[in-house]
């Protein structure tokens, strides 16, 4: 019995490949030499003592032990971090579904409602920021000057430290465009058969809801909660720009004090290890949510 021969490939399938290298070779040198390269080289940093001007100096687990032991900013950080994580991140998508179910009605003018919901996320952060400021002025604000108007005493939104945060979680909420526009795709894929069924059944539209549209959406909870993790964790450029550390640090975020650290006091080496300790987190928790996920996201199956 004659064996078969592995198949070679010919010299059109090299051409092939070689100009399929040719186009693709500026998005792999871009990705070795801004993505890969910073990652091995802030991972080899932390484990180093380096101000950039100097030579980084070998010094172990050095900096992973101030940070633990010593630096008291370090644990407001992640305080400050994990409060803003436990609200905005649950809060984003209980809204965010919310909005995108009314938007998934048949109304007049709905196309004008979903434009005006998702204008503030293409906004530019600063330019967002700068906004927020004004709106939030303790003395001339327009939201404190609102509340005025109903009897309400002006709120230091910005100044009081139980306030700051809040604030910030309001802005977020402004901001939810993106996750809106991804649970309303995924609203709009759900079988319509099912919600006829359940009609015919006399189910309510909250049985519908809690019954058919979460269950059935549950793939795109998950996705949203995924990445609103990552972005909660790295929460920076809004908070940096009205606040910084905020009054008491109320605002001193992970990546504020990891900012501080490596472009105010060049402890470059220190950064990286709190840059190294946020990985190590937020994939900790990614996976903790993947192998979780089967118990409650619903794939449904090809027919």
């Amino acid at each position: 019995m004659q064996k078969l021969r592995p198949n070679r490939l010919s010299a059109r399938d090299w051409r092939n490949i070689r100009t399929g290298l040719l186009f693709t070779m500026p998005w792999i040198i871009g990705m070795l030499i801004f993505t890969l390269y910073p990652i091995l080289a802030s991972f080899y940093y932390s484990f180093t003592q380096y101000d950039i001007v100097s030579p980084p100096k070998f010094i172990g687990l050095e900096n992973f032990r101030v940070l633990f032991t010593e630096d008291q900013q370090y644990h407001k950080a992640i305080s400050n971090t994990a409060f803003y994580a436990l609200i905005a991140i649950p809060m984003g998508l209980l809204v965010s579904f919310s909005v995108a179910m009314l938007l998934n009605m048949k109304v007049r003018g709905l196309a004008v409602y979903r434009t005006v919901f998702y204008l503030p996320s293409i906004l530019p952060e600063i330019a967002a920021a700068v906004l927020w400021m004004w709106i939030l002025n303790t003395q001339y604000g327009l939201l404190n000057q609102t509340l005025k108007l109903v009897g309400i005493k002006s709120i230091g939104w910005l100044t009081n430290p139980l306030w700051t945060k809040p604030s910030l979680i309001l802005i977020s909420l402004w901001a939810m465009g993106s996750s809106l526009v991804i649970f309303l795709a995924a609203l709009q894929d759900i079988p319509q058969h099912l919600y006829e069924a359940a009609d015919i059944d006399g189910a309510t539209s909250w049985q519908k809801t809690l019954r058919i549209t979460i269950p059935m959406i549950t793939p795109t909870i998950f996705f949203n909660l995924v990445l609103g993790v990552i972005a909660a964790t790295q929460y920076f450029t809004t908070a940096f720009v009205i606040l910084g550390a905020g009054p008491l640090e109320s605002t001193r975020f992970y990546m504020y004090h990891l900012y501080q650290n490596a472009f105010r006091y060049f402890k470059m080496g220190y950064a990286s290890a709190m840059a190294l300790l946020l990985f190590l987190f937020v994939l900790l928790v990614t996976i903790i949510l993947f192998k979780t996920s089967g118990k409650w996201v619903y794939y449904e199956r090809g027919r």
